[in-house]
């Protein structure tokens, strides 16, 4: 038998094979599935449509762009902010919500505007350390274990929840975007975080080695500290090093300064546009801010 009759053997198999395997689709769920699709007129001439337009464009209602548009809770309109090709849609809705309401609290007299790439940055580091470390608390399982597995083949990603924006702003605080603006990186994080991704399987494979040859705890937790070192300068080349301290003065609507411009850290300003109350991590304070109102300009 020549190899052209082998190939042609294999493939009648394989195809008789899905016809055998249970729950398979039969000759006759076939047709019948055939026959409920039956184009209608109608049908047909969406499916002419479809093969040379985009969904979208034909489900667009023209009508609803005239709809009265109230709602029962509204919020301050606000400059559109773009998360890009980037997978930070929980970050910039979790930010919009806290700027609408520093808005709300200074009945639209006074605006602010967060810095994403300040907290994707730490969100990456964060996540970075979680992945390391998860590496050596199931080191003693196979590299076949799924869990293992899930590790090494997502080691880092973009997505996250609205919890995460909170636990992000406790620990790191906030910048104003002016102290620390969207990186092309930040806006298309594909590349930045393909090679991330490579560096940390690298590092999992180190560290799983270091835990099955004994190596002593402080040890793994010393090289570990190491890695995320090289994962924080790859951080710093693509986002840019975070903002420990700057200047600001908060402006209105129009951009027009009400505020004296005075020094922050990041913490300091997240107490004072978030408003707060909750003991902080870094600096214990449970005091209330002074309302900005108290200084505004005339």
């Amino acid at each position: 038998m020549n190899i052209k009759h082998l190939l042609l053997t294999a493939c009648l198999l394989s195809a008789g094979s899905l016809c055998a395997q249970q729950g398979g689709i039969t000759s006759q769920m076939l047709a019948q599935i055939e026959k409920a699709h039956a184009a209608a007129p109608a049908g047909k001439a969406i499916m002419n449509a479809m093969a040379s337009n985009s969904i979208e464009a034909l489900t667009l209602n023209r009508n609803a762009g005239f709809a009265n548009k109230k709602y029962s809770v509204e919020t301050p309109a606000q400059n559109i902010h773009n998360q890009r090709s980037s997978g930070r849609c929980w970050m910039f809705s979790g930010l919009n919500v806290l700027r609408a309401n520093f808005a709300k609290q200074h009945d639209d007299t006074l605006r602010v505007e967060f810095s994403q790439d300040y907290l994707f940055f730490y969100d990456q580091l964060e996540k970075a350390n979680m992945m390391l470390q998860n590496v050596i608390e199931t080191a003693s399982l196979p590299i076949t274990d799924p869990k293992v597995q899930f590790l090494f083949k997502s080691p880092i990603n973009d997505g996250g929840t609205f919890c995460g924006v909170s636990d992000l702003a406790e620990k790191y605080g906030l910048v104003p975007m002016a102290a620390q603006p969207e990186t092309y990186s930040a806006e298309n994080t594909k590349l930045m975080a393909q090679l991330i991704k490579s560096k940390l399987r690298q590092y999992g494979l180190e560290l799983r080695d270091m835990v099955g040859s004994k190596a002593k705890k402080i040890a793994i937790e010393a090289r570990k500290t190491e890695m995320l070192g090289v994962i924080y300068n790859m951080l710093c080349l693509n986002l840019g090093e975070p903002v420990k301290s700057f200047k600001y003065a908060f402006a209105d609507k129009n951009g027009n300064v009400k505020t004296p411009e005075r020094p922050y850290t990041p913490m300091e300003f997240y107490r004072e546009t978030v408003r707060t109350n909750q003991r902080h991590l870094h600096h214990g304070d449970e005091r209330p801010p002074q309302p900005l109102s108290q200084n505004l300009r005339g």
